[in-house]
């Protein structure tokens, strides 16, 4: 009784896990720490890089308008103002520079908010129906290695993922759109809808899908050969673990093997790759969007380069951006809710 009562009271729980926060909690704390500290950075760097490129900002920003001597004069008071009152204003609020877009004639984010909506549905799209099949064929191929199966996938998924997008959008665009030989063209040539069409409608929901098959096909081809290459490597990899084997040996089904301990594995490093893309959705397909005529994020990108639209680049670099942080704060997390070692 003495020697334990010298001995203190027993540790808590939390004390034996190294602190007040378990190490989920701290785990999550520290992603999210993490994402902010690099958003942050992302905004100071926005801020300054684009008030040290070389040139003239008012000549840019006076480019074909016209302007009096007066607006002028005050436009340079308002952008030679101190830097750190600058700063401070950017900060308040950074997808307001003050200015307007150069081309557009409106704040930048009247702008972007619009051209929002056609990427998100079309690489979205395009990363849903790529991710499913992508992911399928990997698994299929990667268990049966070497299979017949496997030799043709593979040997497809290779092909598909050495061709850059833009090509195989052309080429099916031109076969399937504008027609070849006796085969007429069955798709809408660009564009989102038909000229007219309410797509608030039933019908136009019907005409927005069907003028997505063509672009959604072809980001979905690119996009699945390459989920289907990392899936059929990293079920190759965990085959050969030893698990497999023990879980064999208690009687588990081949099919329940793979189901319920191999794949889970194995979707780790896609399941990255997932998400960086789903942060590239914002930014959208800029080469998909400029060849199939679609106005959406990509194709602004492209206009504000052809300027150069400062300001609205400065909008558009820090979407992007906090885009990519995002998801990337989302496939940690879900890396640490699917494999217990990252957490700890």
């Amino acid at each position: 009784m003495a020697l334990l009562t010298e001995a203190g009271p027993h540790p808590s729980a939390a004390q034996r896990s190294g602190g007040a926060f378990s190490p989920t909690a701290r785990y999550v704390v520290n992603r999210f720490l993490a994402a902010i500290s690099t958003l942050v950075f992302v905004v100071l760097f926005n801020f300054f890089l684009f008030r040290v490129m070389p040139g003239d900002p008012i000549g840019l920003y006076t480019r074909g308008r016209n302007m009096d001597a007066d607006q002028i004069r005050q436009l340079r008071a308002a952008l030679d103002k101190p830097i750190l009152q600058q700063l401070v204003e950017y900060l308040k609020n950074p997808f307001s520079q003050g200015v307007d877009s150069v081309k557009y004639h409106a704040p930048v984010w009247e702008v972007i908010g619009p051209r929002v909506g056609p990427t998100l549905l079309l690489v979205g799209t395009a990363t849903l129906v790529a991710t499913i099949v992508g992911v399928w064929l990997g698994i299929r191929s990667g268990w049966n290695r070497g299979g017949r199966f496997d030799k043709v996938s593979t040997s497809t998924t290779l092909v598909l993922y050495s061709m850059p997008e833009f090509w195989f959008g052309m080429i099916i665009l031109i076969v399937f759109a504008v027609g070849i030989g006796p085969f007429p063209g069955i798709f809408p040539i660009g564009g989102l809808s038909t000229p007219g069409v309410d797509t608030s409608t039933p019908a136009g929901w019907l005409d927005v899908a069907w003028h997505l098959v063509l672009p959604v096909t072809t980001l979905a081809v690119i996009y699945l050969a390459e989920y289907s290459l990392i899936m059929r490597a990293s079920i190759i990899e965990e085959t050969g673990q030893d698990y497999l084997q023990t879980a064999r040996a208690k009687g588990l089904m081949d099919r329940m093997v793979r189901k319920r301990h191999a794949v889970p594995n194995a979707m780790l490093p896609t399941m990255t790759l997932v998400f960086l893309n789903l942060g590239f959705v914002v930014g959208g397909a800029i080469t998909i969007e400029y060849v199939f005529s679609i106005n959406g994020l990509g194709s602004l990108t492209v206009d504000a380069l052809s300027g150069p639209d400062v300001p609205l680049l400065q909008a558009l670099f820090l979407l992007f951006s906090a885009a990519v942080i995002f998801a990337n704060l989302a496939a940690d997390l879900l890396y640490g809710y699917f494999d217990p070692r990252v957490r700890t």
